[in-house]
């Protein structure tokens, strides 16, 4: 990789990360520079768009990290409750080495920045959008419904959003130990119907 494909792939690896533990607007341009120890000039000369292109660019490239990790541990399952205490599993893990400081790479700066910049609203619809179709394409595969796996795709992505902040909140992993156990029960419910 050359040098400035480098610094840029630097600076949004770094951005990615502080967005999601600080947000939009908790996260300053210069820190990102700083803590990529990139040059000055480099923000503009690799994100001409400036901070939202930067903070489009790092939704965007979290959401495909998530997609990635949904489509290992969705294809090594065969079951709804294996599926969920993966998903569970490993945001779990997430909140608590981080100190409850991550949680979803995308909710932070969507409830910030998404009124604000099309570009960055843009990149979150895409983020949720994907996850959505990977849920609701699994769902299907357990035999539950088309439209059945489309509304429970939703029901999913919503439940384990306010978990993640829920336990953020409280610094306790709880409330997604508990939206594990009844997102599985509606997926197993969903399944026993469809059969």
């Amino acid at each position: 990789m050359k040098k400035g494909a480098r610094t840029r792939q630097q600076m949004l690896e770094t951005a990615m990360e502080l967005f999601n533990q600080q947000g939009y607007h908790g996260t300053g341009v210069n820190q990102v520079l700083s803590e990529s120890a990139a040059p000055r000039g480099s923000l503009y000369f690799h994100f001409p768009g400036g901070k939202q292109q930067l903070a489009a660019e790092a939704v965007a490239a979290s959401g495909r990290q998530v997609g990635e990790l949904l489509a290992l541990v969705l294809a090594d399952v065969a079951e709804p409750r294996e599926a969920v205490a993966a998903i569970v599993g490993h945001f779990e893990r997430a909140l608590v080495e981080s100190d409850f400081r991550r949680g979803c790479p995308v909710a932070t700066v969507a409830l910030e920045a998404s009124a604000e910049s099309p570009e960055v609203r843009s990149a979150c619809g895409g983020a949720y959008g994907l996850w959505q179709e990977q849920l609701a394409e699994r769902f299907r595969g357990w035999g539950i419904t088309e439209a059945r796996a489309d509304e429970l795709a939703v029901v999913a992505l919503s439940l384990i959003e306010g978990a993640l902040l829920l336990c953020k909140v409280r610094r306790d992993v709880a409330p997604l130990r508990t939206t594990g156990e009844q997102l599985t029960a509606l997926l197993e419910a969903a399944r026993t119907e469809a059969n």
